[in-house]
């Protein structure tokens, strides 16, 4: 169990006995101790497990029965007492006292009075004007409950990035333009690239809150302004997204920029050291007293406590502050180290472009290498090839190289995982091939230990260079395949097989936290976009972010090597031996 997961059990107990009208100080003391175990620097279940009951105890706010809670939740996955609660009252109804307008009491009134027992119903009970019968509810008030559902729903359904990198572009655009800003940042899970994101944050720097809310009610794709205030205005966008803009002066935007960035586990860990000096931190800036003594920028709130800047790809709160403590913080990879992009697709089968085409595009991107990894015919939607497909591809893969002599463009395939763990193409013409990209495509519902040991019979096939986008996941649409991951990456490891982080927006496949955990066990990535047109080749710095979410530096990464150094990489595979991973002092130094 992690933290959080702790910390959203004893908050939804909280919720629980809130609906209920248990007694004010109990309730208050299950919300103080989510905070305390989600703001830990160390997992609870490590404490637990390495000092029990009596070292839980130590902690700030939590007694011997807290204590006891945690050891017990981490030990079973759950809390009795949730279950006991759950028995009295439906736990949907703690997302539906979430609503605007209902709380805890109206909750379990609509639920008692009404049989409502969640968002759902509570929205068509709006719909249906029932709510109005209910003593206390009246029409303004159901109008209301019924937007608080609406945007609710709107909440909850996460949007992938680059559709939120799509609303905060203009946005962010549209309010540089105003005179009386000196400065606006995107904060937030957007800011730190996580793959979703619910609520767009963003913050202002300006000593006028009035002009600010004035310019940001003239966009022209806010449907609705919620709230509006000197230090914050809510907007929804007509796409239902909603919009957080915070206001603050100047001298305290690095401090806001920090604090609104998140997450909100690193911000409890940043403050919590800033306690120890005696130092409050919060959105305005660090002061020791009354004095202000930091916040203009973030690198003067992590000066602070002691740190160095950390990125915000890195502020998950998953051992950034320890290891910016000891110096031990990588040097991010950055897409200008990107060198080749060695997965996409031509309208051979079912990309829209040319080689050539593709082949310019990626010239234009300055990049040094390509490969073509166009689809092997089990695929038969994508009309992919067998062996004289690829015979036939070489051909125009030599023409291109004629027209775009500064661009080495290698042959590749992207090759179907059989069920059985067969590859779908033959030994000889795998063999011709400079990169080998293997993938699941088809029979995604195997169960895991099947599905693990198709893919890694898969993997020690001499030819294969890189395992494709590993869980198959399509974010919102489709979920990953079942795959214990932890023997895929010890696999990668030993065979030297590529893991490649796929930059998709709708796969960003593997996990950041697949990423890191297999960066820690010594694999190798390539970050790829598996374009499909052109347009699609600028997506690898969706692929960028996510690699630095897993904390991996330029070395960790094949395509950023120079093409001696990835053939040799290659090669290596090939011939059967692990490449090693080998830096120059510059890269190590990075590293």
């Amino acid at each position: 169990m992690e933290n959080v997961d702790v910390a959203r059990i004893f908050d939804e107990v909280a919720d629980l006995l809130e609906i209920l009208g248990e007694n004010a100080f109990r309730v208050r003391a299950y919300r103080t101790a989510a905070r305390t175990v989600e703001g830990l620097g160390e997992p609870a279940a490590r404490i637990a497990g390495d000092g029990g009951v009596g070292a839980l105890c130590e902690l700030p706010g939590i007694g011997k029965d807290l204590a006891g809670k945690i050891v017990e939740i981490v030990e079973t996955g759950d809390l009795g007492l949730r279950r006991e609660l759950c028995e009295k009252l439906p736990e949907t109804l703690v997302e539906m006292m979430r609503i605007g307008g209902i709380g805890p009491k109206r909750a379990r009134l609509l639920y008692e009075e009404l049989g409502l027992k969640t968002v759902d119903a509570l929205e068509q009970a709006a719909r249906q004007g029932r709510l109005r019968s209910v003593r206390g509810l009246g029409e303004t008030l159901e109008a209301r409950i019924l937007r608080g559902c609406l945007e609710h729903k709107a909440r909850i359904g996460r949007v992938r990035i680059d559709e939120a990198d799509a609303r905060a572009a203009p946005l962010r655009a549209f309010l540089e333009s105003a005179p009386r800003i000196e400065r606006v940042e995107i904060a937030g899970s957007l800011r730190r690239r996580r793959d979703t994101v619910a609520d767009l944050d963003v913050l202002v720097a300006s000593r006028h809150p009035g002009a600010v809310a004035d310019h940001l009610e003239r966009y022209p794709d806010v449907e609705r302004v919620v709230a509006r205030g000197d230090t914050k205005c809510v907007v929804v966008l007509r796409s239902g997204m909603q919009v957080d803009v915070r206001i603050v002066e100047p001298e305290s935007f690095g401090a806001a920029l920090h604090y609104f960035t998140g997450s909100k586990p690193h911000n409890i860990a940043v403050r919590l050291l800033g306690v120890k000096r005696h130092l409050k931190i919060n959105e305005y800036g660090v002061f020791r007293g009354a004095r202000r003594i930091g916040g203009r920028d973030e690198e003067s709130v992590f000066r602070a406590v002691g740190l160095p800047w950390i990125p915000p790809e890195l502020r998950e709160d998953r051992g950034e502050i320890d290891a910016a403590r000891e110096g031990r913080l990588p040097h991010l990879l950055e897409l200008a180290d990107i060198k080749g992009d060695l997965h996409m697709h031509t309208k051979s089968t079912d990309g829209k472009n040319t080689v050539l085409e593709m082949a310019k595009a990626s010239a234009a991107l300055g990049y040094q290498y390509i490969a073509i990894t166009d689809h092997t015919h089990a695929l038969a939607m994508t009309k992919g090839f067998e062996r004289a497909g690829f015979e036939k591809q070489a051909r125009e893969i030599a023409a291109a190289q004629r027209e775009v002599p500064e661009l080495t463009i290698l042959r590749g395939a992207e090759v179907d995982i059989l069920e059985d763990g067969r590859l779908d193409l033959d030994d000889r013409t795998l063999e011709e091939l400079d990169v080998v990209h293997v993938s699941v495509h088809s029979k995604l519902d195997l169960p895991e230990a099947q599905m693990t040991e198709r893919v890694l019979r898969a993997m020690r096939h001499p030819c294969v260079h890189v395992l494709a986008h590993p869980s198959a996941r399509l974010i919102g649409k489709r979920e990953p395949i079942a795959l214990d991951m932890q023997k895929i990456v010890r696999a990668a490891h030993d065979l030297g097989v590529l893991l490649e982080i796929n930059a998709q927006p709708e796969r960003l496949d593997l996990t950041d936290v697949h990423v890191r955990m297999a960066r820690d066990a010594g694999c190798r990535f390539v970050i790829d976009t598996d374009a499909h047109r052109t347009s699609e080749l600028h997506f690898m710095h969706y692929g960028v972010g996510q690699a630095r979410r897993g904390w991996c530096a330029a070395a960790d990464v094949a395509n950023t090597y120079a093409l001696p150094r990835l053939r040799e990489t290659l090669r290596l595979r090939r011939d059967g031996r692990r490449p090693a991973i080998r830096m120059s002092s510059q890269e190590r130094a990075r590293a």
